[in-house]
């Protein structure tokens, strides 16, 4: 005897949107999608996950020839599993159709697969009536009407949604539309920068190093900026560390390559960025006396070099600045070190 169970999504609800057909292009409708999740999210109603099936999409592509008002046979597309791949599937069905069309050939009512290995969509079953979608009224369900007054008071518990959001970020912090836009369309670098923010950090350059460095970190592992968040965090990055490297930059104690090898350590060790600095002696080198002995060491040790930058061979100049760095181990301030060996050939 062999037995089924029809666990019908076990009891997880189900919330279908279903947009009219005004969408006009591949990337309009991929960018609805990363909106209409960042909403979602925000108001912690799904994760969003897509690889979980926390969140689903199937997509309809109808066409229509210049000069008619009526759009084509609508062909649905499923074995969607990522936004990346319905910015793609629709990119090759209204390619496809229109090839179609341009010979003069009908579209088909149907619904299509989705090929990602093939970049390419597959007939799956023809739909051409109302009646093979199946469509019949469900006796058990009755309509549900909310009052007026629920309605207004959830809108006023709302929380800021991402369009809200991205324009106080560019008043308030005073970053570019694109900045905003970046930052905000996951919660979890919401809040990574907001609290790096609040421990000190410069807007623009927590902005850059989260936009950057951060994002290339997580794409490069795979992981979803939610990896920040919560006691089980898969990074273990504090928003307050990101603050104390950018102010290590700032200060001079840092200098960019330095700040990036302590970025990395900081996210794979777990370690604030103040305690790498002094464990691993990184501290640049700033203060003008030490600077000055360098300079010196290496203007007696290439006296060839300083001969030659004194008799108009600039590029002389390029090879004394490379031993300064490597006599630093790479310390030395760039630009401080340029100056105090142009001070001293000079002299």
């Amino acid at each position: 005897t062999v037995s089924f169970v029809d666990f019908n999504r076990a009891g997880v609800p189900l919330l279908e949107m279903v947009c009219e057909p005004e969408l006009r292009s591949a990337e309009e409708a991929f960018q609805y999608l990363i909106e209409l999740k960042a909403i979602v999210q925000y108001l912690d109603v799904s994760t969003c996950n897509m690889e979980e099936g926390s969140l689903r999409c199937d997509t309809n592509v109808s066409l229509r020839c210049v000069g008619e008002t009526t759009l084509g046979s609508k062909v649905e597309i499923k074995n969607l599993n990522s936004f990346r791949a319905v910015k793609q599937a629709l990119e090759h069905e209204i390619k496809r159709q229109a090839v179609v069309l341009g010979r003069g050939e009908r579209i088909p009512q149907e619904t299509r697969l989705w090929d990602a290995k093939g970049q390419k969509t597959e007939s799956m079953r023809s739909k051409e009536e109302a009646a093979d979608y199946r469509y019949f009224p469900e006796p058990d369900l009755v309509p549900f009407v909310i009052d007026p007054q629920q309605t207004a008071k959830v809108k006023e518990r709302l929380p800021e949604l991402p369009a809200a959001r991205r324009r106080r970020f560019q008043s308030a912090y005073r970053l570019s539309a694109y900045d905003a836009a970046v930052l905000t369309q996951d919660r979890a670098l919401v809040y990574f920068f907001e609290e790096a923010v609040r421990a000190g950090g410069a807007a623009k350059p927590i902005a850059n190093w989260i936009m950057g460095d951060l994002l290339a970190y997580l794409n490069a592992h795979s992981l979803e900026a939610e990896a920040l968040r919560g006691d089980h965090a898969r990074v273990k990055l504090r928003p307050e560390w990101l603050a104390h490297l950018v102010e290590s930059v700032e200060r001079g104690q840092l200098s960019g390559r330095m700040a990036k090898d302590v970025f990395i350590q900081m996210l794979e060790r777990g370690t604030d960025p103040v305690q790498l600095v002094k464990e691993g002696g990184l501290r640049q080198i700033v203060e003008p006396e030490l600077l000055t002995r360098i300079a010196d060491e290496v203007l007696e040790a290439n006296a060839k070099s300083v001969e030659d930058y004194r008799r108009g061979k600039v590029t002389a100049f390029t090879h004394l600045m490379g031993q300064a760095m490597k006599r630093s181990q790479g310390k030395a301030n760039p630009q401080q070190m340029t100056d105090v060996l142009k001070q001293r050939l000079e002299r």
